[in-house]
């Protein structure tokens, strides 16, 4: 798909923009870009028009270095839709970016950001048009006090040193011998994109104490009354499934789905399912335009 670059007030923004109809704004997880889409949007571009985006720190879109926290994502977000003049539009996010919908639909509420974390006024100086609906896949954004020993083995992978990198070249024969390519292969690739993305580094480092965790979205999804489902993994070990239940639970305007036997990488395994469901979830909005 091919990819065009929008001039927001501060940064510059890559997207792809298919399809005509309804808006629906596709977000990314962590170390992805709108290229983990391309199984979903060519379903969805029949009846709609999608946009995926690039995340702040991501893909094509800019990189600045900048202790990152998911509110620079949501006033990235917001001048995304602002540029564009976007009306009923949908959020659609996967992991990283099913927290950044989250967190930009509670932005909308008038709820805000100062350095100590969520606050009751918005700093944004324009205000924040809401989305018609949310698909929330795989969401991240809920404080888990375990995130900090799951991860601990990705510190070394943070280090500035070529050290690092002669180490995984001097494992890569030994991970074939024992027939550990696969998983050799994740921590290696895990190495280039937190090399290639700030935003990637920045999260991890300023997250490895659960009291750092800040910008989590689950003490406010109550205020939330749009529109959402939840699309959850059975076999995701990245965002357990009480993850998911949470947000369904916290967010009264909302219903869950759970797919048998997907992990986290869902929206690459079970595309098919995925469409049939916000196609289904969708079909109430048109519905009304009809009407």
């Amino acid at each position: 798909m091919r990819k065009n670059t929008l001039s927001l007030s501060t940064y510059t923004a890559a997207f792809t923009d298919q399809g005509q109809g309804a808006p629906l704004i596709f977000l990314h997880g962590f170390l992805g870009s709108s290229d983990c889409w391309h199984r979903i949007i060519p379903e969805l571009q029949i009846a709609y028009r999608c946009l995926a985006l690039d995340l702040l720190g991501f893909g094509g879109s800019s990189k600045p270095r900048l202790r990152y926290n998911i509110w620079h994502q949501v006033e990235f977000l917001q001048q995304f839709i602002q540029t564009l003049d976007l009306q009923n539009f949908h959020l659609v996010g996967h992991s990283y970016g099913g927290w950044t919908a989250a967190a930009y639909s509670l932005a909308s509420t008038g709820l805000g950001w100062t350095s100590q974390g969520w606050s009751s006024f918005t700093p944004i100086s324009t205000s924040i048009p809401p989305p018609t609906s949310l698909n929330l896949i795989a969401p991240a954004g809920i404080r888990d006090d375990s995130f900090a020993g799951r991860y601990t083995y990705m510190k070394p992978l943070l280090w500035e040193t070529p050290l690092v990198d002669w180490g995984l070249k001097l494992i890569a024969p030994m991970a074939r011998v024992v027939n550990q390519q696969s998983a050799f292969q994740k921590v290696f690739q895990a190495r280039q994109e937190l090399l290639r993305q700030p935003v990637a580094k920045s999260f991890l480092v300023d997250r490895w104490r659960p009291e750092d965790a800040i910008d989590t979205v689950d003490q406010y999804l109550q205020q939330l009354q749009i529109p959402t489902q939840v699309i959850a993994g059975q076999q995701d070990t990245t965002i357990p499934l009480w993850h998911c239940q949470t947000y369904a639970e916290k967010i009264a305007t909302s219903t869950i789905n759970v797919i048998p036997n997907a992990a986290h990488d869902l929206i690459q395994t079970h595309s098919f399912e995925i469409v049939r469901i916000i196609n289904r979830f969708l079909e109430q909005f048109q519905n009304r335009v009809a009407g």
